[in-house]
């Protein structure tokens, strides 16, 4: 049975992956993220590779790659990478050098998208959305069976439509992104925001902090929700509605079949999902007369990179 190696990328660790053809994690390898420099980082990935090879008896047919950044249209070189803070990096060429091994490079939101499509919670349908809904948006989207990366290879960002005309600002220098009103992020801010105005109502939420509104993390919200608590209830409502308003617009542009929700804050559920749903529905263009898309929860959670990279090793046209 040959296997193929998937690696993820992060911005604190390196984790890599043998997968089998049914998407199968066999064993896995990481390493902690080193910080700004490419070849650095590089080293530890075909370090991760070569350890994963070594230890398998089973053919190897390819590495597959996912990068938080702009990769270009031939799978070879990510053009930029901010958090990383890569720029024009030949991955590939580097990594086949290193490893002995084909090489696929790939955004991390397609190779999630793809995992979610082939194993998750996009199996049986030919085109789905991923909205990962995490400290910013990302995604990617699958059209008749195939990754959309369009001309230059750089479509999917779906965190930066434009959410609010001359909105907030945005890490990637433009203003009203949807990630600034639909992340994790958004949602710290929201919780923060209601919980000052409203103390009394907000207990459960500061109790789990400092007891300052400052002090509230994105896992305190969550928590305080589940809990029942109605400001942290309140501020999942409102990065939910602005999350369906975002699906709205892309079910305008893309029609999916599916919109598939991952990224850490999936893992409140209806919390979240509750309110984009509806509003999904509200804000869907011809509602009345057309079928409207299903939105579901990610299936695969942290290994649909890994497993969608290491698929896109074997099928590298995807």
């Amino acid at each position: 049975m040959a296997l193929s190696i998937g690696v993820d990328i992060g911005g604190t660790k390196i984790l890599a992956g043998l997968v089998t053809d049914e998407g199968q994690v066999q064993a896995t390898a990481r390493r902690p993220t080193p910080r700004h420099d490419a070849n650095d980082v590089l080293d530890l990935v075909a370090e991760v590779v070569n350890e994963l090879v070594a230890g398998s008896s089973e053919e190897i047919v390819g590495v597959g790659l996912g990068v938080a950044g702009l990769v270009d249209a031939d799978r070879s070189r990510v053009y930029f990478a901010p958090n990383l803070r890569w720029s024009q990096v030949p991955v590939r060429a580097l990594l086949e050098g290193a490893t002995g091994l084909p090489v696929v490079v790939e955004n991390d939101g397609n190779v999630a998208a793809w995992g979610e499509y082939r194993f998750g919670a996009g199996r049986g349908v030919r085109d789905l959305t991923l909205v990962t809904v995490g400290t910013g948006i990302g995604g990617g989207i699958v059209i008749d069976d195939a990754l959309f990366r369009g001309a230059h290879g750089v479509a999917g960002e779906i965190g930066h439509i434009n959410a609010v005309p001359d909105g907030r600002p945005c890490g990637c220098g433009r203003n009203g992104c949807l990630e600034q009103y639909a992340s994790g992020n958004a949602l710290v801010r929201e919780a923060r925001l209601l919980a000052g105005e409203r103390r009394s109502e907000a207990g459960a939420l500061l109790a789990l902090g400092d007891g300052t509104p400052e002090g509230v993390q994105g896992v305190h919200v969550t928590e305080a929700a589940k809990a029942g608590d109605p400001v942290a209830t309140e501020a999942f409502a409102i990065v939910g509605t602005w999350l369906g308003r975002g699906l709205a617009d892309l079910a305008a542009i893309l029609d999916p079949e599916v919109f598939v929700i991952g990224g850490g804050v999936s893992d409140a559920g209806d919390l979240l999902l509750a309110s984009a749903r509806q509003t999904l529905a509200d804000k869907l263009i011809g509602q009345q007369n057309r079928p409207a898309p299903l939105v579901r929860v990610a299936e695969l959670a942290n290994s649909a990179g890994l497993v969608g990279a290491a698929d896109l090793a074997r099928h590298p046209r995807g």
